[in-house]
C-alpha cells in the first residue's frame, strides 16, 4: 500500500506493553488490541478495541506466536505490531519470518537485537565498534568460586547481563544495579551472584546521580532515513541510585541528539531506538545501553510534538506522517505513586512536589479522558475481562465493537 493512500479499514494495532505506550498509539487514531496479563490496565482503555490474554512473555513464546498469526490472519487488513518490553522485542525479532506474514512491524536486524539486548553481547560489540562506553569486565560467577582480580577503579557498578529485576529482589534489594566499594565487598556478594545462576557485568562509575541520564530516542524508516527523534532527561528514580525512572522531561539537548544519530548510523540501525548516555562532570557522555524497542519515553514524546509510535503506524498503514517536531522541551512525565515515594526519599517536600506533579503533563496509566485504566490499577474493577480463561494456554481473544 503507498503512503498517503488511507485504507477503508483502519489497522489494528497489536499492543504488547503499558498504558505509556498504547496511549500514544490510540492518541494516533490506531484502534487498539491489548496483549497482556488478564487484569491488565491496557484492555481497559478507551483506544482498546479487543484483547488477547497472555501472562508470561518469557514462557511458551511459540503458542503465543501461533495465537497471534491466528488472530491476525483473520482481520480484514494485516495488523500492525508495537512492543514495549525486551522479551517483547526477542518475540517478534526471533519470530519475525513467521509474524510477517500476518503483521507489519518495525525491528532491527536479528544480530543486532541479540547483542543489544545481552549485556555482555553489547560490551563486546562496544568494543569491537569504539562506542562511548565506560570500562567494563565480564563476571561469570558459576565458573569460579571467588570473583577475579580486576583492573578497574573501585567503586563499581554489578549489573546483570539481561535485564531482569528479579536479580536483585530475591536477595533483597531494589533496583537494577548494585554498587560495590571494594574488592571485599565483591567477594562478599559473590556467593549471592554465584546462585543466582546468571551473569553480570563490572562496571566503572561513572559519578553523578541519576538524573544526569539522558537519551536519544529514534525512529529510522525504512530508507534509512530519520523520521522523527527527540532527547529527554531523568528526573528520579525509585530507588534514587540504579533504579526504575519515576520522572523525566523532555529535552532539546543537541550534543545527544548529535551524538545519538552518529550512533544511529553507527550501528546501521532500523526501527525504533532509545540510546541512554550518562553525562560526567566534565560534561563527557557516556553510553550505557541502546535499547532496539518502543518504550515509555513515546508517551512524553508524542505530547511534546514528536509521536515516534504515531510516525511508524502511518508508515505501515499506508497513512500520511503526522508532524514531527521538533519536541518542544520541558514536557514531563511521572509514575504518581512511585514518583511521590522517589521523591520522599530524597526528601523533596510535598508542597514541591505536589505542584509540579499537578501539571506534568503525561501521567503513567493516568488520563481524565480515558480513567479506566487507572481504576482497573487501584481493583476497583476486578473483572478485567469479558471472557476469561483459566490459564494463558487456553486464553480467548475478545473484540468490541469496532468504531
Amino acid at each position: 500500500m503507498n503512503q498517503g493512500t488511507a485504507p477503508r479499514i483502519r489497522p489494528l494495532a497489536f499492543v504488547m506493553g503499558s498504558m505509556n505506550l498504547l496511549r500514544p498509539i490510540g492518541l494516533a487514531g490506531a484502534p487498539c488490541v491489548a496483549v497482556a496479563p488478564r487484569n491488565a490496565p491496557t484492555a481497559r482503555s478507551r483506544f482498546t478495541r479487543g484483547a488477547l490474554p497472555w501472562e508470561d512473555f518469557s514462557d511458551r513464546t511459540d503458542l503465543l506466536v501461533e495465537r497471534l498469526v491466528r488472530f491476525g490472519a483473520a482481520q480484514d487488513v494485516p495488523p500492525i505490531l508495537f512492543y514495549e518490553e525486551d522479551e517483547h522485542l526477542l518475540i517478534i525479532s526471533r519470530y519475525r519470518e513467521a509474524l510477517g506474514r500476518v503483521f507489519r512491524f518495525v525491528v532491527a536486524d536479528p544480530d543486532l537485537v541479540e547483542n543489544l539486548v545481552d549485556k555482555n553481547l553489547f560490551h563486546n560489540l562496544a568494543e569491537r565498534m569504539g562506542l562511548p562506553v565506560p570500562v567494563t569486565r565480564h563476571l561469570r560467577p558459576a565458573e569460579t568460586p571467588l570473583p577475579p582480580d580486576l583492573d578497574l577503579a573501585f567503586p563499581l557498578i554489578i549489573k546483570p547481563a539481561t535485564r531482569r529485576d528479579t536479580v536483585w529482589r530475591e536477595i533483597g534489594e531494589l533496583g537494577k544495579a548494585r554498587q560495590v566499594e571494594s574488592a571485599a565487598a565483591l567477594r562478599a556478594l559473590w556467593p549471592q551472584m554465584v546462585a543466582s545462576g546468571r551473569n553480570f557485568l563490572a562496571q566503572e562509575i561513572v559519578p553523578g546521580p541519576e538524573s544526569c541520564i539522558e537519551s536519544y530516542h529514534v525512529y529510522v524508516d525504512g530508507q534509512g532515513e530519520i523520521a522523527g527523534e527527540f532527547t529527554g532527561r531523568k528526573i528520579r528514580t525509585y530507588p534514587a541510585a540504579y533504579g526504575h525512572t519515576t520522572a523525566l522531561t523532555i529535552t532539546n539537548t543537541r550534543d545527544v541528539a548529535d551524538l545519538g544519530r552518529a550512533l544511529t548510523r553507527q550501528l546501521n540501525l532500523q526501527g525504533v531506538a532509545k540510546f541512554d548516555f550518562k553525562r560526567a562532570p566534565d560534561g563527557r557522555l557516556y553510553l550505557l545501553e541502546v535499547n532496539p524497542r518502543f518504550n515509555l519515553w513515546h508517551f512524553p514524546g508524542a505530547l511534546a510534538g514528536v509521536s515516534l509510535p504515531a510516525l511508524v503506524y502511518a508508515d505501515l498503514a499506508g497513512l500520511p506522517r503526522p508532524a514531527a517536531g521538533p519536541a518542544r522541551a520541558g514536557v514531563g512525565w511521572c509514575n504518581l505513586l512511585k514518583d511521590l515515594a522517589a521523591a520522599r526519599s530524597m526528601g523533596v517536600p510535598l508542597s514541591v512536589w505536589a505542584p509540579w506533579a499537578l501539571h506534568c503533563e503525561a501521567k503513567s496509566g493516568l488520563a481524565w479522558d480515558d480513567p479506566m485504566p487507572f481504576l482497573r490499577k487501584l481493583a476497583l474493577f476486578p473483572r478485567a475481562w469479558p471472557l476469561r480463561s483459566r490459564s494463558s494456554t487456553d486464553a480467548v481473544f475478545w473484540q468490541k465493537n469496532m468504531p
